[in-house]
């Protein structure tokens, strides 16, 4: 067994023991707030305007000024693919990984940023931002 697989088995079984099947979408957008960003789950409608191929994921339609998500960078319009190793699929995802994640106060988060039709040559991306939440 490596050292990795035992990281990604671990970090598994703290995702599921810490929610209990108790996350719900009221529950998971508060912790988006928290951590300073304001969600909603890739519908069709979404995913044709922002050119996607699957409805599937957590858009980011604004972050909240001075927050850990605005100090780490992410923007509006992108996509919340992962956290910390979860991968985020779903409102109820994002909350389940935000919930464990926040409060070890250091995380990573992947984003996807499609690209800007208004702006040629500019095309979508992975990104990593490290996330540092600070305390008083």
């Amino acid at each position: 067994m490596s050292f990795s697989f035992f990281l990604t088995i671990g970090a598994t079984r703290g995702l599921a023991q810490s929610t209990n099947g108790q996350m719900t979408e009221e529950k998971a957008l508060t912790l988006a707030e928290e951590f300073g960003v304001d969600v909603g789950e890739v519908d069709e409608e979404l995913r044709e305007y922002l050119g996607l191929t699957k409805a599937e994921g957590v858009v980011v339609f604004a972050v909240i000024g001075g927050t850990p998500a605005d100090l780490a960078g992410i923007k509006v319009k992108s996509i919340i693919k992962e956290v910390d190793k979860y991968e985020i699929k779903t409102l109820l995802d994002l909350g389940r990984a935000l919930e464990v994640t926040m409060p070890t106060q250091n995380f990573s988060v992947a984003t996807y940023e499609p690209a800007d039709p208004t702006n040629q040559g500019v095309t979508g991306g992975l990104n990593f931002h490290f996330v540092r939440v600070a305390k008083d």
